[in-house]
């Protein structure tokens, strides 16, 4: 949590040391953020969160801007804890102002994030402070869940001045118990949002990509019965088309209650009971099963019910396996034709969250003769992945580990599963998603493989269906790439990462490359290409040119044909995307180019180079 204590030490009595009023004052700080309720629980995941009931909170919040964190305390009467969270009005006789008010102050689209909706916020990182009111009707026998899809990065929610719950991790969502802070009639909710960033933080202090801060996908309220399902998970048993088997958690429940499954038009149903840890395992035998796959996205309806809970869900059903170097999906091999998408608004640019934002990038990316795209570099909206569903693409999702993380830090590999946890217990029923990857480009050290192979080793004691993968860095001998990191021992599929032709080299550097690969698995060239500014046009030997990014695909592809275990690749990157790390004016201004589509929807012509590619089976196959 960012502090200003300077000026509460400044007031601080003489004879206290200064670094014991340090410790008191942080300590009166948790007091004071906690507006003297009892602790709030941790918020929960729920998987299909956007399937349940819910009273929508979206639009325009009040903010204020706070970069001391002011708001957290009351200059004038601490002993009153009057945080701005309490949402305080003047009143006449007052004998101190209060020096906030929600009602008067500038407003910001939720979802949204912060930089791109006011010029004044574009680099600001710090705290900002929402508020919302509405109106609700609290149901009785009836659980109420603040449903957060994403607040970037350290958040803290209060409704009608009582805490509910703080989050870290601007990636996943979460769910914040309000059931008993709100009240038939006019409520208020207070957030406090801080994207600062932080050495112990995932992602640390350092990335390629814009810190878009704020409250950057849906906010709603959601209603559940006292008990519910939160957790689900149903796949093929065994590469069987007959059998669909999983489990279902129900909170709250007693052991022997009663779940029930059903897919109507299959015609199918089963039920189970729930053990002494609320769970019920699911086996359910089908006929006429279509599979999911690129081609036939088919997708069920699945009835999920415990007691007075139920919920429709939208499913597919597929295998995905290797054996040897081959990707086995639904039992045959495929090559993985695609492209890495950050999310990334088009067009208006800044956090793409909506189902539109989802539609035009896959859109795109199945124009380009995509079967596969990599969601770089943390886990994106639920929009995305049920679009992805939809259109019959499959998704590789990342664990926003990224660079060099502080890897020796205990208190960092927590948060790093904490935000697995949230990424696998939210996704975990999309048939678009068939690798989990842990990391991105990391530095090889023991720390670092022990870091991962830990989190590799959760992803699949919570997912053992998925296959586990990461962004591995390479290593050079003249003219040949070696590919040996131990990481790739704890990996189902070797992901690789380089750039002949942009960072080393020329173009034509990888008419000579060679690879060696210590791993006999499945390889995915994650990341390859170069930048160019659409409209920008010289000749192939000019850099930032349209022509010298289509050079660098030309010489990439035939290389990447040589490459005998390869079985996917995901180019550097489908669109352009802002990076402070990117300040070549006139030609980056803030964004990084490697798109093969501008910000503006303008393809360039690499992105025609890979279409041919793609379709004509000069990498991989065609369907």
């Amino acid at each position: 949590m960012k502090l200003t204590l300077a000026g509460r030490l400044a007031r601080v009595p003489a004879t206290i040391s200064r670094n014991l009023a340090v410790v008191i004052l942080l300590c009166w700080c948790s007091a004071v953020i906690a507006a003297g309720a009892e602790p709030a629980a941790a918020p929960i995941v729920l998987t299909g969160a956007d399937r349940r009931p819910a009273t929508s909170l979206e639009g325009e919040w009040a903010s204020i801007v706070d970069p001391y964190f002011s708001g957290l305390f009351s200059f004038h009467h601490e002993e009153k804890k009057n945080g701005w969270f309490l949402n305080q009005k003047a009143k006449p006789g007052d004998p101190f102002p209060i020096e906030y008010d929600f009602a008067k102050a500038p407003k910001l689209k939720v979802p949204g994030d912060w930089n791109t909706q006011r010029e004044s916020l574009l680099f600001y990182e710090g705290p900002v402070w929402y508020e919302r009111d509405f109106t609700y009707q609290p149901k009785e026998r009836t659980r109420t869940f603040l449903h957060v899809g994403a607040a970037n990065y350290h958040s803290w929610f209060w409704v009608n001045g009582q805490k509910v719950c703080e989050h870290e991790g601007g990636y996943t969502s979460f769910n914040c118990d309000v059931t008993s802070a709100v009240h038939a009639g006019s409520n208020f909710v207070v957030a406090a949002v801080d994207n600062t960033r932080h050495e112990d933080n995932v992602p640390t202090l350092e990335t390629d990509w814009w810190n878009y801060g704020g409250l950057t996908r849906e906010v709603s309220l959601i209603e559940v019965p006292e008990t519910f399902i939160d957790q689900y998970d149903l796949h093929l048993h065994g590469g069987q088309d007959s059998v669909i088997e999983g489990w279902a958690h129900v909170m709250g429940s007693e052991a022997g209650t009663k779940v029930e499954v059903e897919i109507p038009e299959l015609g199918a149903k089963a039920s189970a009971v729930t053990n002494d840890g609320g769970r019920a395992a699911i086996h359910l035998t089908v006929k006429g099963l279509e599979r999911w796959s690129p081609q036939t996205p088919r997708l069920y309806k699945v009835v999920l019910r415990a007691g007075q809970d139920s919920i429709d869900e939208l499913m597919g059903f597929r295998t995905i396996e290797t054996r040897g170097t081959e990707i086995l999906l639904n039992g045959s091999p495929v090559f993985l034709r695609g492209v890495a998408i950050h999310a990334e608004a088009p067009y208006r640019t800044g956090r793409a969250y909506s189902d539109k934002d989802a539609e035009t990038l896959l859109g795109w990316a199945k124009e380009l003769g995509c079967n596969y795209v990599r969601l770089a570099h943390y886990p994106h909206a639920e929009t995305m992945l049920r679009a992805a569903d939809r259109m019959g693409i499959l998704v590789w999702s990342e664990n926003p580990v990224y660079w060099a993380l502080e890897f020796d830090n205990p208190k960092v590999l927590v948060k790093a599963e904490q935000q697995l946890d949230e990424e696998i217990g939210t996704s975990r029923n999309h048939p678009s998603i068939i690798l989990w990857s842990m990391a991105n480009e990391t530095p090889n050290t023991a720390a670092r493989t022990q870091f991962i192979e830990t989190l590799a080793n959760r992803a699949r004691a919570l997912d053992p269906t998925r296959l586990i993968t990461a962004a591995l860095l390479v290593r050079a001998e003249g003219n040949t790439k070696i590919v040996d990191d131990p990481l790739g021992n704890a990996l189902d599929v070797i992901g690789t990462n380089e750039y002949i032709g942009w960072y080393e080299g020329h173009p034509d550097t990888a008419d000579v490359t060679q690879w060696r690969i210590a791993y006999q698995k499945p390889m995915i060239m994650s990341e390859f290409g170069g930048g160019a500014k659409a409209g920008l046009h010289g000749e192939e030997s000019e850099r930032w040119t349209e022509e010298y990014q289509a050079n660098i695909y030309r010489h990439q592809l035939p290389m990447l044909n040589r490459i005998a275990q390869l079985r996917g690749i995901s180019p550097w990157v489908l669109m352009d995307f802002r990076s402070p790390n990117r300040p070549l004016t006139g030609i980056q201004d803030e964004y990084n180019r490697k798109g093969l589509i501008s910000e503006r929807g303008q393809k360039k012509q690499a992105f025609y180079v890979l279409q041919k590619a793609y379709k004509d089976g000069t990498i991989g196959k065609a369907d």
